[in-house]
């Protein structure tokens, strides 16, 4: 039996099919993660008042760097790596392990520790140079805000500047945009927080809420947004729990090291049981921009 009156005179079987069509679309709809790192020079014990040199400082990242992309390289997924200056400098065989493997790259400034507006030029000409690769993305140290239109002169695409919530000492944004927007003509990627209490889904959050909880938030924004937006430092995969010299806040400590590494395999493997598709940020604007 025929499901659609080819006389027209069915009305409930057509409408039936066009829901049946339209469930079919939203399930083909891909959902995005876009994971990414901040590599820089460790420098969160000077934060603390503790004389931290830039060699100790780049031990400590490029440990924490190389766990990170040996649990991208296990999950066979991409990421963006967000890169300072220094760090590009030191440590070019890192950076060629980068790109090699699939990643891309953008910058992140030039000296973490000391950021400056004007950086983003600097940082574009290093990161280009040492890489041999075209840079479209910016994101400025400690997310402060940056001028959107010069970013744009030097060459940019899309700037990811920005943790659209509230975290005393740190973020005001509550009445910034929640996801992607245009701002003179560079698209803005915020980092993902939770739909109206504004809760962040970064890195510190990961650290310290239960794994489940975590996972459960996540596919919340995923539910809402269509795209999942977060970002790591490798630091935070050195065992800092075993430096107290570092004189490093507690929450920033715990689940460290070898536990943060598990943490974020973890959550890979969830969102790869899902069948959501890992992302550049590049190849985000470009899927927005079509």
């Amino acid at each position: 039996m025929c499901l659609v009156d080819i006389n027209g005179n069915d009305f409930e079987a057509w409408f039936r099919l066009i829901i049946l069509l339209w469930i079919k679309k939203i399930n083909n709809i891909e959902i995005m993660i876009l994971l990414s790192f901040d590599i820089e020079e460790f420098d969160v014990p000077r934060e603390h008042g503790v004389e931290y040199s830039l060699e100790e400082g780049m031990k400590v990242s490029v440990e924490g760097t190389n766990r990170i992309l040996d649990v991208l390289a296990k999950n066979d997924v991409r990421s963006t790596f967000f890169t300072t200056g220094n760090f590009a400098l030191n440590a070019p065989e890192v950076m060629e392990r980068i790109i090699s493997e699939g990643h891309e790259v953008a910058c992140h400034g030039v000296d973490h520790f000391n950021p400056k507006e004007s950086d983003f030029r600097r940082s574009k000409e290093i990161v280009e140079r040492v890489c041999g690769v075209k840079v479209t993305g910016y994101r400025q140290p400690r997310m402060f805000p940056v001028v959107e239109s010069e970013i744009k002169k030097a060459g940019y695409k899309y700037n990811s500047s920005l943790n659209p919530a509230f975290i005393p000492g740190r973020y005001m944004n509550l009445k910034t945009p929640r996801t992607w927007f245009v701002k003179d003509g560079v698209m803005q990627i915020p980092s993902s927080v939770t739909p109206f209490l504004r809760f962040p889904l970064f890195w510190l959050s990961l650290h310290n809420l239960p794994e489940g909880l975590y996972h459960m938030l996540v596919r919340r924004v995923l539910k809402n947004d269509g795209y999942f937006v977060t970002y790591f430092h490798p630091w935070e995969f050195y065992e800092l729990k075993e430096h107290p010299e570092f004189k490093i806040p507690f929450i920033i400590k715990r689940n460290s090291g070898m536990d943060m590494v598990e943490r974020l395999d973890s959550l890979i493997v969830m969102l790869k049981s899902r069948g959501y598709k890992f992302i550049t940020y590049d190849e985000f604007v470009d899927i927005k921009n079509k």
